[in-house]
């Protein structure tokens, strides 16, 4: 089988780690500063860091897996059985798993040196910036805030690659299906399923590490400013958009609204005590947008269960445009959009949002 595309996303892969290298012991760039995660401006420079970090540390473990999965899966197929082809999309996928399955454990470190630079950023932002009288140390919340964060986020990475290691096992197995209906020989079907491989194992989410970094940041951010408010003695607390021309619809409408500490801490509570990364996703539900059939206007909503909840319509839209929030007809109050568990940010990937204390 050709592997140049293989090769050549090995070489993208290493041109990376020799960058980031180059920046950091040659240039002598700050590429390990602390994360400062208290203006939009510190907000973005943590999140590409904490992204270049887990890339560094994933390293090429996805190429490796791609390569180990079509390596297999280069094979005659026109002189297999059905039961043969069976298992060697399993063996593909066990082999690809096996390389896969590094990743999690590989993100630890970064992820635990960041869950620290990340509370230790928000107690003395809400302190320098907020006014507020916290103690130096961290509190007992903040370490398990720090610690809830690596184990939750090294769930859900887990569960991704899993996700995509099942795509590409459906795929491959339907690729070999029609590539012998059609009557395609070995290189044919062998380059189908390379792409289809790349696909789902490299290219699936280009800016993956971004969300991810993204998200763990703003958790992280949002659960110390939590745990910072109640250490002062702060009862509730308001959403603080970013209102920019990149600004979502969502964080538009939430911008403002105030909520109550104690119960963004009993969430927590609850958020702290699961495993499963879709119990999470059910218990912090990301905001969606869709448009109305009936209206035509932009629906926010939150899907828990399989159950839509309509958080707000959309009168008229401030998308693209600064210092706006624009105009929306509210369809939940702040005392359901609390218990929809969108009482405080990230509401979606690579959101910026915020909160201050209502002193």
């Amino acid at each position: 089988m050709c592997l140049a595309a293989a090769d050549s996303l090995l070489v993208i892969h290493e041109a990376r780690a020799v960058a980031d290298t180059l920046l950091g012991d040659v240039l002598r760039l700050p590429v390990a500063k602390a994360l400062d995660v208290g203006t939009a401006v510190g907000m973005d420079r943590a999140v590409a860091l904490l992204a270049a970090r887990l890339r560094r540390a994933v390293g090429r473990a996805d190429v490796d897996a791609m390569r180990e999965a079509v390596a297999i899966l280069d094979v005659d197929w026109r002189t297999t059985t059905a039961a043969q082809r069976r298992r060697l999309v399993a063996q593909s996928l066990e082999a690809a798993g096996r390389q896969t399955a590094l990743i999690p454990s590989r993100i630890q470190a970064p992820l635990g040196d960041a869950a620290e630079e990340v509370v230790a950023s928000t107690r003395s932002h809400v302190r320098r910036e907020q006014g507020l009288a916290l103690a130096a140390r961290f509190n007992a919340v903040d370490r398990r805030v720090a610690q809830h964060i690596v184990r939750t986020q090294g769930n859900f990475v887990r569960d991704e690659y899993g996700r995509r290691l099942d795509a590409f096992g459906e795929e491959a197995r339907r690729l070999v299906a029609e590539g012998l209906e059609a009557g395609l020989g070995r290189s044919d079907i062998a380059e189908s399923l390379e792409r289809a491989a790349r696909g789902a194992l490299i290219e699936r989410a280009p800016f993956y590490w971004e969300v991810v970094a993204a998200s763990f940041v703003g958790q992280g951010r949002s659960f110390s400013q939590m745990s910072s408010y109640a250490e002062a003695g702060i009862r509730r607390y308001r959403i603080e958009a970013v209102l920019d021309e990149a600004t979502t619809q969502v964080c538009r409408f939430l911008h403002g609204r105030t909520f109550s500490v104690g119960e963004a801490l009993q969430r927590f509570e609850r958020v702290e005590s699961l495993e499963r990364p879709e119990d999470v996703k059910q218990e912090l539900p990301w905001v969606r947008e869709r448009l109305d059939a009936g209206t035509g206007r932009t629906l926010l909503y939150v899907n828990r269960g399989g159950q839509e909840t309509r958080l707000a319509e959309v009168l008229r839209s401030a998308a693209g445009t600064r210092d706006d929030v624009g105009e929306f007809r509210a369809l939940a109050s702040d005392r359901q959009l609390a218990d929809t568990g969108v009482g405080f940010p990230p509401y979606h990937g690579l959101c910026r949002t915020t909160t201050l204390a209502v002193t």
